[in-house]
């Protein structure tokens, strides 16, 4: 069995800690044959709203190119990042990108709510009805739908990210099965485009998306494309329920999975 996590925060991240070797190293320990980082980019700067000037791609090379050299042939390592909330400004993101070093892969996600919530992380969102929290994960649902119809990425990340916040950090029980024609409408677009999904597997916790969603998608898909992250921001989650949500994908139907090399599939049986 092959293993990947390709969802994972360095040092270069503002919101991680631990080096890129560090986190490949923990990624042997975890018995993992191949290593994606995906730090943050965005188009804003770090918990603001403002568009940020440049963006430090010598920084994120450096750091890669010390972990290429100190792990030698222990495991794959890839470069990425975490594109996210490009649809706050998608000319200002192309912008940013067309100074970015070869990548090989690229998450699209949505972190923040729209300007009518003020740009809102989600992380900060405190709804104090259900009603508001569901107008809160449909405004979400509207970003993700510009940014995949935007398609400059490889995979969705975390379609489901607002019921980690919601359920999971503020004791609400919510789900997303009143939003099906909207998924089911993003799932369209990404098809026409040729972009896949992330299965992020939340550390340990309830995946996003979940089997319902999964299952939609490999339906969907002709030839579905998903690839296995942990949202690791700190070594000790690195490769944490890949395997357990390799068993997931294969339960949804699914055969296979992906790593990506210059920003193309490389396939995996599951």
């Amino acid at each position: 069995m092959y293993l990947a996590d390709y969802h994972l925060h360095s040092r270069i991240s503002p919101d991680a800690g631990d080096s890129m070797t560090a986190l490949a190293e923990a990624a042997v320990a975890a018995g993992l044959d191949e290593l994606c980082f995906t730090d943050h980019v965005e188009p804003i700067a770090w918990a603001s709203t403002n568009l940020r000037e440049s963006y430090d791609w010598s920084a994120l090379t450096a750091e890669f190119d010390a972990a290429r050299d100190a792990m030698g042939d222990r495991i794959k390592l890839r470069l990425g990042i975490e594109l996210g909330d490009a649809c706050w400004d998608f000319a200002h993101t192309e912008k940013l990108l067309a100074d970015a070093p070869p990548l090989d892969f690229i998450i699209g996600s949505v972190h923040m709510l729209s300007k009518r919530y003020q740009g809102l992380d989600l992380y900060y969102f405190d709804p104090k009805t259900e009603e508001e929290a569901y107008d809160g994960i449909a405004d979400y649902l509207g970003r993700v739908k510009v940014m995949a119809e935007w398609g400059q990425f490889d995979v969705l990340g975390h379609l489901t990210l607002p019921l980690r916040y919601l359920n999971e950090n503020r004791g609400w029980n919510l789900s997303m099965e009143r939003f099906g024609w909207e998924i089911t409408e993003i799932f369209s677009i990404l098809k026409q485009k040729g972009i896949g999904i992330e299965l992020n597997t939340n550390r340990g916790g309830t995946p996003l998306p979940d089997e319902m969603w999964l299952r939609l998608y490999e339906d969907m898909a002709e030839d579905p494309i998903v690839t296995l992250g942990t949202d690791a921001h700190a070594a000790q989650f690195v490769g944490c329920a890949v395997r357990e949500r390799q068993a997931l994908l294969r339960q949804c139907g699914f055969r296979r999975f992906c790593t990506f090399e210059r920003r193309k599939p490389v396939w995996h049986s599951l």
